[in-house]
This record gives C-alpha cells, sequence and structure tokens, in this order.
C-alpha cells in the first residue's frame, strides 16, 4: 500500500430529510468518504469526501437523480488522517498500458466546474475595491516609469487585479455563458479605461520623457512579447483550473496589460502621438494574445458546460472567439512588423 497524493474536496449535499440518502454509485465516483445525517428544519446532509478531479462528474451525476431541491457547499480539504490510500497494484500495469492512461488522467486533473464559476463571479466583481487597486496600481506605475525604477513598476504589478477578468473573459468564451462574457467585459473594459484615463491625466500634469528606458521599452514591438502574453494567459488558466494560487500568475498578466497601458496614457497625455500609439497597439496585442492562449489551454484542459445545448452554444461561442482573436493577432502581428 502506498498513500495517495492528491487534492481532496468535503462536499456537503443538503436536501430535504424526507429524501433517503444518496446512493452514490462505486463508477465512476471513487468516494473516499461518506456520511449522512438529518438536521434542523427537516434537512438532510449527505457529506462525501473526493479528489478534486471526481467532484465534476459527481455534481453532474447529482443534477440528473430525482433531488430536486438541494444546496452544494465544496471545501477544500488541507488534510485528513488516516490518509486515504490506494492499493500499490492499481498503478502498476503493462508498459504502455492502462498505467500510462492513469497517469494522463492525473496530470490532467484540474478543479470542477462550479469551483471555476465561483472564481470568475469573484473576479469580475467590479466594486469600489477593484477601481481602488487599479488606480493605486496605476499611480504605483506611473511614478516607477517617470522615475525609470524597474522595482516600482513591479510593485504596480503586484497590486493590479487584471488576472481574474481576463481568465473569467476566456472562460465565459470556453464555456459560451453570455452572462459571464457581460461580467468579464465590463470589468476589463472599466479597468482598461480607468488605467489609461488616469494615466492620461496623470502625462498632462507630470514632465514626461519617452527616452525613459521604462517608458521607451514598452514602444518597442516584437514576437517576444506575444510569446510573453500568450505564455500569461495560458499559466494563468492553467493555475486556477488546478485550484493553484494566481497571485504569481497576476503579476506576470499585469506585465503584459498594466505597464503598456499606463505608458500610453502617460505619453499621449505628455503629447507624444507616435509612442503612445506604439504602447497602445503593444497593449491590444497582449490583451489578444493574453486570452487566445487562456481559451486554448481551458480546451485542452477539457473545460465544457455540462448540458448538451450549453454545449453547442459554448462551441459556437469557441469558434467564433477563436477566430476573431486569431484573426485580430494576426492584423496585429502585420502592424507589428509594419512598425518594426
Amino acid at each position: 500500500m502506498r498513500a495517495a497524493r492528491m487534492a481532496l474536496r468535503l462536499i456537503d449535499l443538503y436536501h430535504p430529510d424526507t429524501d433517503d440518502a444518496l446512493d452514490v454509485p462505486d463508477a465512476p465516483h471513487d468516494v473516499l468518504g461518506h456520511w449522512t445525517y438529518a438536521i434542523d428544519d427537516g434537512q438532510r446532509v449527505d457529506r462525501l469526501l473526493m479528489e478534486v478531479e471526481d467532484t465534476e462528474p459527481f455534481l453532474d451525476w447529482v443534477e440528473g437523480t430525482a433531488i430536486t431541491e438541494y444546496r452544494v457547499v465544496i471545501q477544500a480539504v488541507e488534510a485528513t488522517l488516516p490518509r486515504p490510500e490506494v492499493d500499490a497494484d492499481e498503478g502498476e500495469t503493462q508498459a504502455g498500458g492502462e498505467a500510462a492512461e492513469e497517469n494522463d488522467e492525473e496530470s490532467a486533473a484540474r478543479v470542477g466546474r462550479a469551483e471555476l464559476y465561483e472564481y470568475a463571479r469573484d473576479a469580475t466583481d467590479v466594486s469600489s475595491y477593484y477601481y481602488s487597486l487599479i488606480a493605486l496600481s496605476v499611480i504605483v506605475a506611473a511614478g516607477g516609469m517617470l522615475r525609470n525604477q524597474t522595482a516600482v513598476v513591479i510593485g504596480a504589478m503586484v497590486i493590479a487585479p487584471l488576472v481574474g477578468p481576463n481568465l473569467a473573459l476566456a472562460l465565459g468564451t470556453t464555456l459560451g455563458d453570455p452572462d459571464l462574457l457581460k461580467r468579464s467585459v465590463r470589468a476589463n473594459v472599466t479597468g482598461l479605461a480607468l488605467a489609461l484615463g488616469g494615466a492620461l491625466g496623470l502625462g498632462v500634469v507630470m514632465t514626461v520623457d519617452p527616452a525613459t528606458s521604462e517608458l521607451a521599452g514598452r514602444t518597442v514591438i516584437g514576437i517576444a512579447d506575444i510569446a510573453l502574453a500568450g505564455a500569461a494567459g495560458a499559466a494563468g488558466a492553467l493555475a486556477v483550473t488546478r485550484g493553484g494560487a494566481t497571485g504569481l500568475v497576476g503579476v506576470m498578466v499585469a506585465v503584459a496589460l498594466l505597464p503598456p497601458a499606463v505608458a500610453t496614457g502617460l505619453l499621449l497625455g505628455a503629447g507624444h502621438p507616435d509612442p503612445a500609439l506604439r504602447a497602445g497597439l503593444l497593449t491590444v496585442t497582449n490583451v489578444v494574445a493574453l486570452n487566445l492562449a487562456a481559451v486554448c489551454t481551458f480546451l485542452l484542459l477539457g473545460v465544457r458546460p455540462r448540458d448538451w445545448r450549453d454545449v453547442a452554444q459554448a462551441r459556437t461561442s469557441t469558434r467564433i472567439a477563436l477566430v476573431l482573436w486569431g484573426s485580430a493577432l494576426a492584423v496585429l502581428a502585420l502592424l507589428l512588423w509594419q512598425f518594426a
């Protein structure tokens, strides 16, 4: 026997006490623990412990059962004792056979659709807190650029809340969810508009030298910039689907979006239209490359809607988005070549 290394979730399913306890089939759900008990207000709770990759098929099964009134609460499990164990023989099959397939499944393990939706909903909450972080990050980034202090610009990237809305936009595109798309577009547009407007105002009242390296670096555009934005989008999608922290990935996303947006505003406000145009072109290119890479990553990780009607809508939405993002990126790449 060997201890299994896995991410676990504790699922509480609340439903009327008149219902029987859930009879969860053994396949394809690998339930590590199942407890049921009645609580107040005529409700019953079924509590299940399972691996994170089993939560999505389990919730899909719950939606297809006879239970019509229920609420599910999902909690991440830091540790459980005794540790869940699996037989060593389960992973020892013929070379290139079932073991390889099992390893592939484990490597592709991701959090369920419900957790992705919750992350996206929180990330697109356009509140005073979101506006405040954008405004503060713009002030810090502008100060770092004007003083030519790279460390200060990096600090601005740390506080800029740009990773969530962009990943939510890619997720909404992948799932074909109109509501999520509207929320994410709103969050992205307001965030970038505030960044540009704030930087524009600072550029009007402050002395801006286009030759400063922190500014000039955002007006030199190349294939490396597209690769950086694409890597940021893919890394962000990978991090959120594995349930990992997106803090460091968020800094990389901010690298692709915040500095060029702030540089665009500063240069335009100071009356330098040509470098401002280059910086603006870099900003748009990075947005397109980041979202295109994030959508492709979600697709490769198997993020799909559950209902077949939603699947058809999602396919249409994804195809349209891929064509639009891809065409835009091709046009922008051509413009970059012209400006080079």
